[in-house]
């Protein structure tokens, strides 16, 4: 976000003004599932219709639909915890056209022939918190927003070393060193496009919910297959917890192959973002309207602390020092808390995703939207440099997965399913719907201990063979 709008948004000259009176709760979008599911039988889950754990059916593209790279998907809604599924799912072909540079005002986008475009392949798993408008938003907008990105500096990907100017020009005969002291890549502007869609999809969320008068935000899983590399953009724990006592699992990607397992996104926690959060409460001190202190303690201080040297840190530290305890310490800390029942704000678990723009802390005018970054980690995957076997695959999923089943039991899973199942053409999208029917509560499953997963979930199975080897993306 620029410094001009969270100023203006956040930082007005007088008072923050009082919430605005709650609007009817109507979705910016009208409530749908992925269209890639058309056609794949009726929509579970409506409002009038009981969801037991083992009445929840699972839903899978038809037979006819077949998703880039003959991937697997499934689905299934949660077991009554809200009336709608929050997970959202996109995926497609993504087609970047070239730019002919000109004067500015005369630059035009050019249809230049099929061989001449640029294309990559796009996967994307959204999970939504306080209804599903935020994640049905992003699932809409967001590879819309990465195209737009990419075609900007298309000219800059394709080239061998990324130029100074992106026109081409050289200004200083040095250039290209100073591009390759730096270590700036190919990969390095596609990090850059994701980082920047992810901003620019947040604040179209932002504009979306406020003029519909709503609420709610979304984590966001992505993956991006461009000229040889897998790219894995991730923001955000997928679960929202308000004052909540939820396992805090979150969206994750893990590549399985025969030997090997590698997560390919981690998860964001105001635990483990501390030292972002507490400097922006240091520049900005009055994000905190005088209710909170930056400062991190073990535990929460008490009257009785006061005078006593106690153990804390702040923004610049990442170890432990004393300080002399005073009446301001005794406010509530920022960050309070430990591992997943870290709070921000004693509000929320999570320190990055979309949306958000609305929320308060209860009883307050202090926005959490500050703290909450849109920007995501991006894992990078040399698919071209990988010895690819049949059975290697990333696996995405939304938490509901991995709240009952870890990594590793996962690629066992995998391994066991593909090993016996090498001919059937529809076998990823078999193994996506066989990953969810082990989170239903089955004695014999992976963890023999009959787990239940009551969250929606959303899994994408992606195949490696065969894709990304040899393909230039041209």
């Amino acid at each position: 976000m620029s410094s001009g709008w969270f100023r203006r948004r956040f930082l007005p000259g007088g008072p923050l003004p009082a919430p605005r009176p709650p609007r009817p709760r109507a979705s910016p979008v009208p409530y749908r599932r992925p269209r890639f599911l058309r056609g794949s039988g009726s929509c579970p889950g409506t409002a009038d219709a009981p969801r037991r754990p083992e009445a929840r059916p699972v839903r899978c593209p038809a037979r006819g639909r077949a998703l880039p790279w003959n991937a697997g998907y499934a689905e299934i809604i949660n077991a009554e915890k809200s009336e709608f599924n929050e997970d959202q799912a996109a995926c497609g072909k993504l087609c970047i056209r070239r730019c002919e540079f000109g004067a500015e005002e005369d630059q035009e986008w050019l249809t230049v022939c099929p061989e001449e475009l640029l294309t990559g392949h796009y996967w994307a798993l959204f999970d939504g918190h306080g209804g599903p408008a935020a994640a049905i938003l992003a699932a809409n907008t967001l590879h819309s927003c990465l195209r737009r990105q990419l075609e900007a500096i298309v000219e800059g990907i394709v080239a061998t070393q990324p130029p100074m100017h992106l026109s081409g020009h050289c200004v200083c005969p040095s250039d290209p060193q100073f591009v390759e002291e730096k270590g700036i890549r190919t990969e390095d502007l596609v990090i850059g496009a994701l980082e920047s869609a992810f901003q620019e999809c947040d604040e179209v969320i932002g504009r979306e919910l406020e003029a519909s008068g709503q609420v709610g935000g979304c984590t966001a899983l992505v993956a991006v297959s461009l000229q040889g590399k897998l790219y894995v953009a991730n923001a955000g724990d997928s679960r929202f917890r308000l004052r909540s006592l939820s396992s805090g699992i979150p969206s994750r990607a893990i590549l399985v192959r025969r030997d090997e397992v590698r997560p390919l996104s981690s998860e964001f926690t105001p635990e483990n973002e501390r030292q972002r959060i507490q400097q922006l409460a240091f520049v900005y001190p009055e994000l905190l309207a005088g209710e909170f202190t930056r400062l991190e303690f073990p535990r929460r201080l008490k009257g009785d602390d006061l005078g006593q040297k106690v153990l804390f840190r702040d923004h610049h530290m990442s170890g432990w020092s004393y300080k002399c305890v005073e009446k301001s310490d005794l406010k509530y800390p920022l960050i309070h808390g430990q591992g997943r029942q870290a709070r921000l704000l004693g509000t929320l678990a999570v320190s990055r995703g979309l949306g958000d723009h609305q929320l308060r802390v209860l009883d307050t005018n202090i926005h959490l939207k500050p703290f909450l970054l849109s920007v995501p980690q991006v894992t990078v995957l040399d698919v071209d440099q990988l010895e690819l076997q049949e059975e290697d695959v990333v696996v995405m999923a939304t938490d509901g997965l991995w709240d009952v089943l870890s990594n590793e039991e996962v690629a066992r899973l995998v391994r066991s399913f593909l090993s016996g199942n090498r001919e059937d053409p529809h076998r990823f999208s078999e193994l996506a719907q066989m990953l969810i029917h082990s989170t239903q509560g089955k004695d014999d499953g992976p963890t023999g201990e009959g787990q239940v997963s009551y969250d929606d979930i959303s899994v994408f199975v992606i195949p490696l063979y065969n894709q990304g080897q040899g393909n230039s993306g041209h």
